[in-house]
């Protein structure tokens, strides 16, 4: 007799969806967490970011607010006041998660677990060491910032976004951040909104480089206007301290060239996170640098199973969530009740983007015929008011079914709008489909009314 049906190890969104869901359908669950309930996504990630973009964002729309008849005097924006309520909101999901825990009855197990052998697991807190048993253990410890192994790279002042999520005891008077992803833009948009001096380090052709290329490029523009100095292809080689602060070397098209920053953000990515969880000689097949799972989640060891990003190469809260979910109940004996294959993702700078499915460029990879349809937000009354930069819609549907297969969304509320294009491609519909939706106005959806209408006449001149 095992004590629990399923113990969960890491109370991150994903985790902590598995253990609800198999609680609520009627299983004994526990689940064991070292540090806060919520995991990276609330305490360390996408919740905290978004929390201090959130201030950021106030506090420059004040600043910039005389073009629109807005006069803030005495404007200053307090970064110990920000970090403190970035800390608060984190604070407050993570102890809903907890009393979530409590209503279901769920214990939870505080400190660092390890895997001794299928079945058995040792759980290293403040009390001590105690073992726990059960039927199945589902392994959801996310994953861990990179940092590159350069020369300079453990210098004082150069930090890893977790690190610097924090909290800086002092505004920086300039910031150099590494990588041109998610990570490094949103820490980008957040510190020029203060009046940071910032440069942003890619070493592909362009920023976000995992997204559509029209993106990437129109974001770059969209930061340079706001005096962020943007270098792509920049091949970063070492960084040194200063007598000011940490300057960085890196070549650009063959050539030499340096950025300086009183602090450096090295946001290069995340790798899963699963050492010291195994016991020795109990050792996973691994996928590169993921656990390797089944179609039903469980890895090379039997009765272990792993979901989010310790698993997978998509790192996002949304989907260690979905598969959570879907996990419970193929352990429950139920059918998954979530399209793995349809992944919205979002990035948080102004405008915001939203995405889902294919892009132009991967559907010609895999030789698929489509169709696009596309409205620049040039004219759209409620960017007009708002003015964000350059906002656009792109729409792709099959140029033979007609069915949806992809978006970029670059403008306001991106992220609030993409669901209904997740659900057209979810169910195979098409552009007069999603047409047959009033949108109001004005609303920046009234946008996607225009992408819509342009991409159901190029199917229909076929």
């Amino acid at each position: 007799m095992f004590d629990y049906d399923l113990l969960v190890i890491g109370a991150g969104p994903g985790g902590q969806t598995a253990a609800l869901r198999a609680a609520k359908l009627g299983k004994r669950v526990a689940v064991v967490e070292a540090r806060e309930p919520g995991g990276t996504c609330v305490n360390r990630g996408c919740v905290s970011t978004k929390t201090l973009l959130h201030s950021s964002e106030l506090y420059r729309s004040a600043r910039e607010g005389v073009a629109v008849g807005v006069h803030a005097e005495g404007l200053r924006a307090d970064l110990g006041e920000i970090f403190q309520n970035k800390l608060r909101v984190a604070q407050t999901l993570s102890a809903g998660v907890e009393t979530m825990f409590k209503s279901a009855k769920i214990p939870l197990l505080r400190g660092r677990a390890k895997i001794l052998e299928p079945h058995r697991v040792r759980v290293t807190g403040p009390e001590g060491e105690i073992e726990v048993t059960a039927e199945a253990i589902l392994i959801a410890t996310g994953a861990e910032p990179i940092r590159l192994p350069l020369p300079g790279m453990d210098l004082p002042n150069v930090l890893t976004s977790e690190e610097l999520l924090q909290g800086p005891d002092h505004l920086y008077r300039s910031l150099v951040i590494i990588g041109g992803g998610v990570i490094g833009i949103e820490f980008a948009c957040f510190f020029s909104d203060l009046g940071v001096d910032v440069t942003v380090l890619e070493g592909l052709d362009r920023l976000l480089p995992m997204l559509d290329r029209e993106l990437g490029q129109n974001l770059a523009l969209i930061l340079k206007k706001k005096n962020v100095r943007v270098c792509t292809g920049a091949l970063v080689e070492r960084a040194e301290q200063t007598e000011t602060g940490i300057r960085v070397h890196f070549t650009m098209k063959g050539k030499p060239d340096f950025a300086e920053g009183e602090a450096v953000l090295c946001a290069v990515g995340r790798r899963a996170a699963w050492e010291g969880l195994f016991a020795e000689g109990l050792t996973p097949e691994l996928e590169g640098r993921i656990l390797k799972v089944n179609e039903r989640y469980e890895t090379s060891i039997p009765g272990v199973y792993a979901i989010g990003d310790v698993a997978s190469n998509t790192q996002l809260a949304h989907v260690a969530s979905a598969q959570g979910q879907a996990f419970a109940e193929l352990f429950c004996g139920q059918e998954s009740r979530v399209d793995m294959r349809v992944v919205p993702s979002c990035v948080y700078c102004r405008p915001e983007i939203a995405v889902v499915g294919l892009t132009d460029a991967e559907a010609k990879a895999r030789s698929i015929p489509v169709k696009t349809g596309k409205c620049v937000l040039g004219g759209n009354a409620r960017t007009l008011i708002e003015d964000p930069g350059r906002s656009f819609m792109k729409v792709l549907a099959h140029a033979e079914t007609g069915k949806i297969l992809g978006a970029q969304l670059m403008c306001l509320n991106a992220p609030d709008m993409i669901s209904q294009i997740s659900q057209a491609i979810a169910n195979g519909m098409t552009p007069r489909q999603l047409l047959l939706a009033m949108r109001p106005h004005p609303s920046f959806e009234e946008a996607l009314t225009e992408a819509l209408e342009d991409l159901a006449a190029k199917l229909e001149k076929q």
